[in-house]
């Protein structure tokens, strides 16, 4: 039976990777997008990548054009995350993030809940899937800033003392 850590991903290089790649990590998997009215927030996913990167966390994008927001190429979108936010995590290989041909990895976390009791479809771009290394998730919706204060307790409570 596949885990959520085993399901595997493609990043931009074309090598394959997994969320067992970052065992023992926090991971925030956040399908992100260049031209959108929410894309400022990767400024704040830089933050808290230089902020807690050292205590073992890391931001892990995945460029998503199911919203029509995202750059035609991955070399286009890498570009654009180093100009202008100068983007340290790992941007990954773009995905679908919703629908028949959606990635795995979404399909399961995708069953997730959010604060509400909802689970299923990713409403936006900048959805968020906090990751701990137990494998619990938890899930915040797009207008939930990387900054915010649920977001950094759940990070903070799942990062070794």
């Amino acid at each position: 039976m596949t885990t959520l850590q085993d399901i595997p991903f493609t990043t931009m290089a074309g090598e394959q990777a997994s969320l067992a790649d970052y065992a023992g990590q926090v991971v925030l998997v956040v399908n992100v997008a260049s031209r959108c009215g929410l894309t400022p927030q990767y400024a704040k996913l830089e933050t808290l990548q230089k902020q807690y990167g050292e205590r073992g966390f890391t931001v892990l994008g995945f460029p998503s054009n199911q919203f029509f927001q995202e750059l035609g190429s991955d070399e286009a979108i890498a570009q654009f995350c180093s100009a202008t936010y100068g983007v340290t995590f790992p941007v990954l290989a773009k995905i679908k993030i919703n629908g028949r041909s959606e990635h795995p990895l979404y399909t399961e976390l995708k069953r997730t809940p959010d604060a509400s009791g909802k689970a299923g479809r990713v409403k936006w771009n900048f959805e968020k899937f906090l990751v701990t290394p137990q494998g619990e998730v938890h899930r915040f919706r797009p207008s939930t800033e990387p900054d915010a204060p649920e977001i950094i307790a759940a990070l903070e409570a799942a990062l070794p003392r």
